[in-house]
């Protein structure tokens, strides 16, 4: 309760203050009138915590027995010395036997709220993933069975139904989260550490925060310094009406006041599709894309745009290279709207309905096209990254009376590199390559084109593949993938690691004759 105190003494300071300087009370607040403006706010934050607490729950998990093997694979326990991975698998087999022994045990705990008074709760989808049983805890002390009615990985909202009919919920009351201004307060309630029913509050320090997960696809976070700590998850984010405003969901640093929410009109929205259907269907053109005010090199190639996203690839057969949509084009507004960052795109595209007709204007050729393109329902993520995006057509981007700009694919070695001459396009990863492929945070070299007929296109490389070491050799930049690559090609045979959509593979690379098939 930091800032009660803080105001009730702001208050008090001022009392003692007019009282010592009489000849100086006109210019400030009566003391009696600044105490009250206190206690009315104190009483605010006080009526926030009675009235909406008991729209919170506390969400119980005991994972399956297999996340709990599955995590002795995982690539990351690899890059671990050897002693300390010895001694986590160690701690996997006790946990193993023990649940074989014991049965399933409530490990994992966070917050929800009450959704509707029919039993169903919204939740965060990664306190619920993996799990074999689920436990509702209400307000009241009351337990429940709870089932999963569905999640959407790409927002981290899952929908919880209670196993049996509950009398007396209270569902939580949600407001607009578009309306929500930088500074209101903000009041953040859940179960941090397993310490349920904590309430705390802030402010809300920025909106439309993206870029901090490459897990998910909707990324559009508030912002706020409310004390918000692991367990707090999937836990409502308030305003001084009591109206949800944001899902609790992430943190940056424990303790540091960086703290990131859904938003509650996207959390509602994809809440509710999960209640009808059990999925979130978005829409997608099939681009890979890059915002002019994101990225300095794109900013060098189109010098006279301040705004725009670059499409950088195109997926084969998806609903861009049907409309003859370019590499190279600049996507200025979608359906008139002005889009200048990625995630502007991104939010544009993915809500429209699969099928209807979308208007884009692109900077092409030194001036503006309309295009008319129908944006395909998504694939899951697996399929995308399954579908080898096509280079498209290649074309000059010229201005009137300038010279031409640079290709897109102008970073692309030249035709004697080894690179080239394997036919790949590689690049260190940023925030969109990161974002568009998953990459997580091992490092390496993303690659971001394959030639057709090329010796490792005949090996099943596609884009958004993170080539991390060749030949035994670690690659961090693109001069060291260049150089080892020179080196390997010298050899009749080397291996090249690398990962895709977050497992880790290799491929033994023959110089004299490639595989007539892909890899899998």
């Amino acid at each position: 309760m930091r800032v009660f105190s803080r105001l009730q003494a702001m208050a008090l300071a001022a009392a003692v203050y007019g009282a010592a300087l009489p000849h100086l009370s006109t210019l400030a607040a009566p003391p009696a009138g600044a105490l009250e403006i206190a206690r009315q706010l104190n009483e605010a934050f006080v009526d926030v915590a009675d009235r909406c607490t008991p729209t919170v729950v506390v969400v119980q998990v005991a994972q399956k027995l297999e996340s709990i093997t599955e995590r002795s694979d995982h690539p990351f326990l690899q890059q671990m010395p050897d002693d300390i991975r010895k001694q986590f698998e160690e701690y996997l087999q006790r946990q193993k036997r023990r649940r074989e022994t014991d049965g399933p045990r409530f490990n994992g705990e966070g917050s929800g709220m009450i959704l509707r008074e029919d039993g169903y709760i919204l939740t965060n989808a990664h306190v619920v993933e993996d799990a074999e049983r689920i436990r509702v805890r209400l307000h009241d002390g009351r337990e429940f069975e709870a089932e999963v009615r569905g999640t959407d990985r790409e927002s981290d909202i899952a929908v919880l139904k209670l196993k049996e009919s509950v009398p007396g919920l209270r569902a939580a009351r949600f407001g607009n989260s578009d309306k929500v201004r930088v500074g209101e307060f903000a009041i953040a309630i859940g179960a941090p550490y397993e310490l349920e029913y904590s309430v705390t509050f802030g402010h809300i320090s920025a909106k439309g925060r993206a870029g901090l997960s490459a897990d998910l696809m909707d990324e559009d976070f508030l912002q706020t310094d409310a004390n918000i700590n692991p367990g707090n998850s999937g836990g409502p984010l308030m305003n001084l009406e009591g109206e949800v405003i944001g899902v609790n969901s992430m943190i940056r640093g424990v303790g540091t006041g960086i703290c990131f929410a859904i938003p509650a009109n996207l959390a509602r929205e994809v809440a509710l599709q999960l209640l009808e259907t059990g999925k979130f269907q978005r829409s997608w053109l099939g681009v890979g894309i890059v915002g002019i005010r994101e990225d300095e090199s794109m900013r060098r190639r189109y010098p006279k745009l301040t705004n725009g996203v670059v499409i950088t690839s195109i997926a084969r057969s998806g609903p861009a290279e049907r409309a003859e949509v370019r590499r190279g084009d600049v996507v200025l507004t979608v359906d008139g709207r002005p889009v200048g960052t990625v995630n502007q795109l991104r939010r544009e595209i993915t809500r429209k309905r699969p099928g209807t007709d979308v208007a884009l204007e692109v900077h092409r050729d030194g001036g503006t096209v309309q295009l008319k393109v129908q944006p395909d329902a998504m694939p899951d993520r697996e399929e995308r990254l399954a579908r080898t995006e096509s280079p498209g057509r290649r074309v000059p981007q010229v201005e009137p009376d300038s010279e031409p700009e640079p290709e897109i694919a102008s970073e692309a070695p030249k035709p004697d590199a080894p690179e080239a001459h394997l036919g790949l396009t590689v690049r260190m990863p940023d925030s969109e390559l990161v974002n568009q492929y998953h990459l997580g945070s091992t490092p390496g070299v993303v690659v971001t084109d394959v030639e057709d007929s090329s010796p490792l296109a005949e090996y099943g490389f596609r884009s958004g593949d993170l080539i991390y070491e060749v030949d035994k050799q670690p690659v961090k930049t693109t001069s060291q993938f260049a150089e080892a690559i020179r080196s390997a090609s010298e050899k009749k045979k080397f291996t090249l690691r690398y990962q895709r959509a977050g497992v880790k593979l290799s491929a033994a690379i023959v110089n004299e004759k490639p595989p007539a098939k892909s890899r899998k």
